[in-house]
């Protein structure tokens, strides 16, 4: 039974994403996708949804919406207070909601970047393989752009889940951002190295789902911040002429120009998304092969976290 999801309000930067487009890297189309691709597998999870089926995403406040069919809906991220028709619902969970009903999503405590999951996934027009929004080239999701109060979007089929709840904690790690040395590391002294692995840096305002400004220590590169452009991926951090690193972000630009120090380890990127502005972070370097462990590891939680979802 196919229906609408329908956006009454809309917070800011609220958009429709997958687990992303991939393989169009060379043509200059990143892969764009979550912030916190975790926390959208869990909401998936929570409804009966596969992996990658499409999401809102939404950043600080959620907005409120109605369905136009029987679905469950659930919201992940943060702590977040839900409410169906003005009765308080816990986040992490899986609701049923009837058409006629209004959801109302507010703002997010501890976080930045909110899911809400709705059972079927969002069926908008697939572009290049995935449902992903990239606001800055308007490719994906919703005509490309973040959703505003009038939107209808298609729904797929009702899995007919039952409604789940969240049992394991979810991302309690603590402690400094793991990162690996990134292309340009040999750009900046070995001083420098040590003052961005032992330094306070503070998230600013400047963030969007292109990349995110981080201020602290003065990071000079001694053979100059300036390079011939070449790849990017989600968590490089470069360092702009200013000594400010910016760290790339799931909409980023496919190659920069600014020397890369370090490299975020996949599964920390989120942690890191997920930081709210003037809240302070450090850095921890490792090699390789403890990257890949500690990736694995991360995968392993989500998997049980998902595996030992309870009937909510």
């Amino acid at each position: 039974m196919t229906g609408q999801l329908r956006v009454l309000t809309a917070g800011p930067m609220t958009t429709v994403q997958d687990l992303g487009r991939f393989g169009f890297l060379r043509f200059g189309v990143s892969a764009s996708g979550p912030m916190d691709s975790a926390a959208l597998a869990v909401a998936n999870a929570l409804v009966g949804n596969a992996p990658g089926d499409a999401c809102l995403e939404f950043a600080l406040t959620g907005g409120s919406f109605a369905v136009t069919r029987p679905a469950l809906v659930a919201v992940t991220g943060g702590t977040v207070e839900i409410c169906r028709d003005g009765r308080r619902l816990p986040a992490w969970e899986a609701h049923p909601v009837e058409p006629g009903s209004r959801i109302t999503v507010s703002g997010l405590a501890g976080a930045v970047w909110g899911y809400l999951a709705v059972s079927g996934g969002l069926a908008t027009p697939p572009v290049m393989g995935s449902r992903a929004t990239h606001l800055r080239s308007a490719v994906g999701g919703l005509e490309g752009r973040s959703l505003r109060a009038g939107d209808a979007l298609p729904l797929g089929d009702d899995p007919h889940a039952v409604p789940k709840r969240l049992v394991l904690p979810f991302r309690p790690q603590r402690g400094p951002i793991l990162v690996v040395p990134g292309p340009q590391e040999d750009h900046f002294a070995p001083a420098v190295w040590r003052t961005f692995l032992g330094g306070d840096f503070a998230v600013t305002a400047m963030r969007d789902r292109m990349a995110m400004t981080l201020d602290g220590p003065s990071l000079p590169a001694t053979r100059g911040h300036d390079i011939v452009s070449d790849g990017t991926v989600m968590g490089s951090i470069q360092v702009a002429p200013t000594g400010r690193p910016i760290v790339l972000m799931a909409d980023r630009q496919t190659t920069g120009g600014f020397a890369k120090i370090a490299t975020i380890v996949s599964h920390e990127i989120a942690r890191l998304a997920q930081t709210p502005a003037g809240r302070l972070v450090r850095f921890r370097a490792v090699d390789a092969e403890t990257a890949v462990q500690r990736e694995r590891e991360a995968r392993a939680r989500l998997d049980e976290a998902i595996a030992t979802l309870r009937p909510a």
